[in-house]
């Protein structure tokens, strides 16, 4: 169908057909929702200057017309025979007759693919894998590479994931797609994983995604990241927008000296509160809950570029293919592509707990699911009500093999414990810090907006516990007790609890309008915390080291780095400071002190 002549109901109609969810989609050029100083911005971009980015297929079709060859390779998820679709109907305006290659038709048989993949996925059950050891190219026919543009045609274009595979001697067109999206698509059932011939239940294919497809994607797009001559974002179905690397590049190579801030997104769930709906301006408020906020957990985070009101978003993995060095400075080495620090909202306002769970150690997620670091934990408490708990640790009675018998009969039958019998409960206090070390049992309970500071893995959670309740969907949640009770530490009880797991907060540094607060982690936390508090400015030195800073109490701050960048940041949005940076200056817009949190690598 022309797009031309479709209306704004159409489009709309269509755009529901192919997501299931309730968030918007980012627009693809600015529409003015963002109102100025203070206000929590969900769309935060790097603006690049005029003539950057450029908008619709037209353009793309012309620029490609030019070069009468291409290849246009890309991401899962992306809606290529809408791409292949578009750009045809332009061509044929043009009367070019175009060759095109489908990589889809040149992947291996499904069952076959299935076999290549099914060692990385674990038990059908499980929502947990391990991480592919396998290539892109192993999905594919030999074939494949046989393929030659045509002599005879005007144009020639290759099209599909893996498409560079064909080594055709070209210009490379990378479309990305942001993973929310993908996630979106995969929920509508609009898409499937590489090599899969029909949809799937949702939780399957995303542990495909996440284990198999995503692993595989990410490295080939770290390989050919040099050879891309021009980036598209491909998460609107009915536009495209488009930039040169080379820009891309020098976008990347700015916001590595100066400042981050990730494309967040939002997402409802069985526990989820009020507090972001209450909060945070231009999201849906017509969802039930919303439960997390993607503030920064980066496997999933999108860097959105801007030019004269045009967005393009790009994975974050882009820029630690591109620039791990500025990025993480003295640990670069140690993490190479992986960011390893976590920011993320858990909310409860109004809302539930969340399940009784704990985390894999070390040992365990490098064995049973490939990672090389471990989901070890941290629950700020950025806001909460007069009755808000934490639960962590258990008491000092426990009794290990009771404890799991009780819980596999709640499992069997769906009835309701005492969980306080077995775990302590914590009052808590905004700017409490509650220590999560792996292996320590925990849960946030109901009326807090945590902030959880956390290493990067983020799906790795043994539930043991879930107060009998059923997701949004009117399903069970799944409960791990084998998983959780491979790595419990039932050592962490009693008053032992306190004095670990419950940071001591102390003043390290002051003078007069600013101190600066130690709010320790865990000894096995790889990361630590300080809290700046400040009545004007005070400046920071990064000393080569990486810092993530969050505005936890005041109304905004302005940032100016090293190099002269100087932009505005509100409450709880999240900052990320390249270790390139070297320095930065934090002024408070706002009235009374502020306090920005800083997580940084020890």
């Amino acid at each position: 169908m022309n797009t031309e002549i479709k209306n704004d109901q159409q489009i709309e109609l269509e755009e529901n057909d192919l997501r299931k969810t309730s968030q918007y989609l980012m627009p693809a050029k600015l529409d003015g929702s963002f109102t100025g100083l203070g206000e929590y911005d969900v769309y935060p971009f790097c603006s690049l200057g005029n003539g950057k980015i450029i908008s619709g297929y037209k353009s793309l079709a012309a620029w490609i017309t030019q070069q009468k060859t291409v290849v246009i390779d890309g991401y899962a998820g992306v809606f290529f025979d809408k791409v292949k679709d578009e750009l045809d109907r332009l061509f044929a305006k043009e009367g070019l007759l175009v060759n095109w290659v489908k990589t889809a038709d040149f992947l291996k048989d499904t069952e076959e693919v299935q076999q290549l993949v099914a060692p990385f996925l674990g038990e059908y059950e499980s929502v947990w894998g391990t991480k592919c050891a396998l290539e892109l190219t192993d999905l594919f026919k030999a074939e494949l590479t046989a393929q030659l543009p045509d002599e005879s045609a005007a144009i020639n274009i290759i099209i599909g994931p893996g498409a560079a595979l064909a080594n055709w001697d070209a210009a490379i067109i990378y479309i990305d797609l942001p993973k929310n999206e993908l996630q979106f698509r995969m929920r509508a059932g609009s898409v499937t994983n590489l090599g899969a011939a029909k949809i799937a239940e949702p939780f399957q294919m995303y542990k495909r995604f996440y284990f198999v497809d995503w692993v595989l994607l990410n490295n080939h797009k770290k390989a050919i990241l040099d050879k891309i001559t021009v980036v598209a974002d491909g998460q609107w179905p009915n536009t495209i927008n488009w930039m040169f690397k080379t820009d891309l590049t020098d976008g990347l190579n700015t916001i590595s000296r100066s400042t981050i801030r990730v494309r967040p997104w939002f997402d409802p769930g069985a526990w989820g509160g009020q507090w972001i709906k209450d909060h945070i301006k231009n999201i849906n408020t017509d969802v039930v809950n919303y439960a997390w906020s993607f503030e920064l957990i980066v496997p999933e985070n999108g860097i959105v570029f801007e030019s004269e009101g045009n967005l393009l978003e790009v994975s974050f993995d882009t820029l630690m293919f591109h620039n791990n060095q500025q990025v993480l400075g003295k640990h670069a080495d140690r993490f190479g592509d992986e960011f390893p620090i976590r920011f993320d909202f858990l909310d409860t306002f109004d809302g539930g707990n969340l399940s009784i769970q704990c985390h894999p150690t070390l040992k365990y997620i490098r064995e049973n699911f490939g990672e090389n670091i471990t989901q070890d934990e941290t629950y700020y408490i950025l806001d909460c009500d007069e009755n808000a708990n934490v639960y962590l640790g258990f008491q000092e009675s426990i009794n290990p093999a009771k404890f799991r018998t009780v819980l596999e009969e709640s499992q069997a039958a769906g009835k309701e414990i005492d969980i306080e019998e077995y775990v302590q409960s914590h009052p808590a206090k905004k700017h409490d810090l509650f220590l999560i070390p792996n292996g320590t049992v925990h849960s946030a309970g109901a009326g807090n907006l945590v902030l959880e500071i956390s290493a990067t893995p983020y799906i790795f959670t043994f539930k043991m516990y879930d107060w009998v309740r059923l997701d949004l969907e009117g399903n069970p949640r799944p409960i791990n007790i084998d998983h959780a009770f491979n790595n419990l530490d039932f050592d962490r009880k009693g008053s032992r609890v306190q004095d670990e797991l419950i940071s001591k907060q102390q003043v390290i540094e002051q003078a007069e309008g600013w101190q600066i607060v130690h709010v320790p982690t865990h000894a096995d936390h790889f990361y630590d915390v300080h809290r700046v508090e400040f009545d004007s400015q005070i400046t920071i030195a990064t000393h080569n080291c990486c810092h993530v800073l969050m505005l936890v109490e005041g109304l905004a701050v302005s940032i100016e780095t090293a190099d002269g960048t100087l932009k505005e940041y509100a409450y709880a949005e999240t900052v990320v400071i390249p270790a390139a940076a070297v320095s930065y200056k934090l002024t408070n817009l706002g009235n009374g002190r502020a306090k920005v949190i800083k997580a940084f690598l020890k």
